[in-house]
């Protein structure tokens, strides 16, 4: 190699590339805009993961993670028919005034507890005791009068017994009698309704129970002229109680007398009550062309913690498996997807085989609408059948896979 060539190689690679001037400021602005350029990529990434998320999962899922199952166990079913009702003491007596006045004073109130004979109130007695003063005086009047009568006539009979008149003026004597004895009855009643009246001022109780409505205040003026009022409402016995509900003509078909019944109220939302259903009423209420029917339940109340009134919400127990062979009412609900699907009659479910459906024939019974009995079919405790389906037609679809970067 020449001298020439050699002096050529040393210079260039004693040459070096040329430094361009930096500052601490520009570097620091540069790796500033790097990493904010990070943050916004990573920021975006995780704004688009819930739409991404299941694209990627349903490019990867399996043939069994499309289908939702449900295992076929055995346990219990009741049938029921649920309704609505009102509590109500089994008996109420309407203690009400059968005379006309002003309240003088009420010795009960609400829940107030009475025996038969107790003083509700009384009215004012001024004027019915001035009734029974008049009568009084009536009576007094009709028996003079029927006493003048009866000496008249001892002293004719006295003289037609010794000829001095003759007896046929005896007759009129004797009806002056008659009539005085009449008009002394008369007196009597009178007298007797007065004395009545004047005792009904004072209303008492003609049972022992419970005061659960009072109708009336000190003061008021209670008019009995054409119906009687309504003054007290008395519960004889609150332990026994019974609710009034209205069942639809679809359902009470099914109900018969002494069927069990369980309900709730909403003051009690925690606790079920029970009871039976004593009969069906014949009396059927129509409205707006929906027939129900009155079906009377009886119900125990020994704690007196069901009030009258309280609105119970009742399940009418028509059938009941204590171990039945059941299934999923979603299962006879189901339907695969039209690539799926198969000509059947009658109920039928779809279980899960192989990675696959099948379907099978079944025959039910009762069911509670969670659960159905399983009477007749292919299928036995643990068999996993279909009740849904994650996606529908995703076959037809291509998955989204989302490459890395």
């Amino acid at each position: 190699m020449s001298s020439h060539a050699t002096a050529a190689i040393a210079s260039s690679s004693d040459a070096s590339p040329p430094v361009v001037a930096s500052t601490p400021g520009r570097a620091r602005l540069a790796r500033g805009r790097w990493r904010r350029g990070r943050v916004l990529a990573l920021l975006a990434l995780l704004a688009a993961l819930p739409v991404l998320a299941p694209l990627l999962l349903r490019g990867t899922s399996s043939t069994n993670e499309r289908y939702v199952t449900e295992d076929i166990g055995t346990g219990p079913v009741s049938q029921v028919v649920g309704a609505t009702g009102a509590l109500n003491p089994v008996t109420t007596v309407l203690v009400g005034a059968q005379v006309s006045g002003t309240v003088a004073s009420r010795h009960v109130d609400y829940n107030s507890r009475v025996k038969p004979g107790d003083v509700l109130l009384r009215l004012e007695p001024t004027l019915l005791q001035a009734e029974v003063d008049q009568a009084a005086a009536e009576l007094a009047d009709k028996q003079a009068l029927l006493g003048v009568a009866q000496a008249n006539l001892l002293r004719y009979e006295g003289l037609v017994a010794r000829g001095f008149v003759a007896p046929l003026s005896l007759d009129q004597y004797r009806q002056a009698v008659a009539s005085g004895t009449a008009q002394v009855s008369l007196a009597q009643a009178k007298l007797a309704r007065a004395r009545a009246n004047l005792g009904y001022t004072t209303v008492r109780s003609p049972v022992a129970g419970v005061v659960v409505a009072r109708e009336v205040e000190v003061g008021q003026t209670v008019a009995a002229n054409f119906q009687t009022p309504t003054l007290f409402k008395i519960a004889p016995d609150l332990t026994r109680m019974q609710i009034d509900t209205n069942v639809a003509e679809a359902d009470v078909g099914s109900i018969q007398p002494g069927a069990p019944v369980s309900f709730t109220v909403d003051a009690y939302p925690d606790r079920r009550f029970t009871g039976t259903v004593r009969h069906v009423r014949l009396n059927p209420t129509i409205q707006q062309n929906v027939v129900t029917y009155n079906v009377v339940v009886d119900a125990a109340n020994p704690e007196e913690r069901l009030l009258p009134g309280m609105t119970a919400h009742l399940k009418f127990t028509i059938a009941q498996r204590d171990n039945a062979l059941r299934i999923p009412n979603a299962a006879l609900r189901y339907t695969p997807s039209a690539a799926g699907r198969q000509a059947a009659t009658g109920a039928s479910v779809y279980v899960l085989v192989d990675g696959s459906v099948a379907q099978r024939a079944v025959k039910t019974g009762i069911t509670d609408g969670r659960y159905t009995e399983l009477l007749e079919g292919d299928l036995r405790a643990g068999d996993r059948v279909v009740i849904d389906e994650t996606e529908r037609g995703s076959e037809s679809k291509p998955s989204l896979r989302m490459r890395a970067f």
